[in-house]
């Protein structure tokens, strides 16, 4: 491995996979190829009980605390903007074996008895079906509740299979309601197909946390509003609306550079820390597009279905009230404070020299 070579001291120039700067530049060493026996590396979650407090760490959709960690790595998906697969972990899905996974689990149970649920973050980890059932079979005695990433092609026997076997909710990349920028990313679905998931969740009574980018290559004021009507439609439990980022190391980067497209370098704003958009559009200006994040937030959120539905479930359960009303607080939070960002990049933009 290469983190193991470079602790035990090998030279950098020899080890493969190993990028580093010497003599005021880059080098980059030959790459190493990808770890085929996931079952050889240690588990994660034996370092989480070391080194970290769960209780530190939150993610709005998830239930709180919660232990987090792969079943395997890579994605089989073409998706021209998706960084992790075209850069480190390759498009083809390497797996752990069912029982090792499972054996894991069980330690994290007992390491962590205090945690809500375990979310498997695989970059997809329904990508193959028969061996998520067959996860699902041997979770159902162990009577925990997960969480997992899925895709809109998902079949209805694999989502019955993990629903028996404790499933609470599926993160569901859905991206755009615009079919024809569905095809310019590569996503390989439909937005039908995206339809017949909705419907088969709501069915088995599996919780969706839908997400959504805008900006996304032929993206258009028209396209962004399709989106929302989309999401709305559809009408997941929660949402996410990411600004598409063009990283270096993607096709997306590579066709906003080619064709023009790429405004600034700078992902992130060095004044707020917030995600910046940096890609701007023949009839689509980067602040169009940034705009366009809470605009799509309060169109969704702010619904008179969506906010009944949300107090039905609150009244109901008192786990997903509090992490419904926790998860209010910080959207609240993020619209206020992204907001007071872009007026201070405006406000320096505008002073005079």
């Amino acid at each position: 491995y290469t983190v193991t070579e470079l602790a035990q001291g090998s030279p950098w120039g020899e080890i493969q996979g190993l990028s580093y700067r010497a003599d005021g530049r880059i080098h980059h060493n030959p790459d190493r190829p990808l770890i085929e026996d996931l079952d050889g590396l240690p588990m994660v979650t034996e370092i989480y009980h070391r080194d970290l407090t769960m209780e530190h760490y939150v993610i709005p959709y998830l239930r709180y605390p919660y232990v987090s960690f792969y079943t395997g790595r890579g994605c089989p998906g073409h998706c021209v903007y998706c960084l992790w697969p075209q850069t480190f972990t390759g498009r083809r899905f390497r797996m752990r074996s069912v029982g090792n996974v499972v054996a894991e689990v069980r330690r994290s149970l007992e390491l962590f008895p205090q945690a809500a649920e375990i979310f498997f973050d695989d970059d997809t980890f329904t990508a193959d079906g028969e061996r998520a059932r067959q996860l699902s079979r041997e979770f159902r005695p162990l009577k925990f509740v997960w969480s997992a990433t899925a895709r809109a092609n998902t079949s209805y026997e694999t989502l019955k299979a993990m629903k028996e076997g404790g499933l609470r909710l599926l993160v569901v990349g859905f991206e755009t309601g615009d079919p024809r920028v569905l095809k310019n990313i590569r996503k390989g679905v439909t937005l039908d197909l995206g339809r017949r998931l909705a419907k088969w969740c709501r069915e088995l009574g599996i919780q969706i946390h839908g997400t959504f980018m805008v900006g996304l290559p032929g993206e258009t004021k028209e396209s962004i509003e399709a989106s929302i009507r989309f999401a709305c439609e559809l009408d997941p439990d929660t949402i996410q609306v990411s600004l598409a980022t063009p990283y270096p190391g993607t096709e997306f980067y590579d066709f906003c550079r080619d064709q023009g497209f790429l405004q600034d370098d700078a992902l992130v704003n060095g004044a707020t820390g917030y995600q910046q958009c940096v890609v701007d559009y023949p009839g689509l200006a980067a602040a169009d597009i940034f705009q366009a994040v809470p605009q799509f937030y309060r169109r969704f959120y702010f619904r008179p279905r969506y906010m009944a539905r949300a107090a039905l479930v609150m009244m109901r359960d008192p786990v997903e009230r509090r992490r419904l009303l926790k998860e209010g607080r910080q959207f609240l939070s993020f619209m206020f404070k992204r907001r007071q960002g872009q007026q201070t990049q405006v406000a320096e933009a505008n002073r005079c020299p």
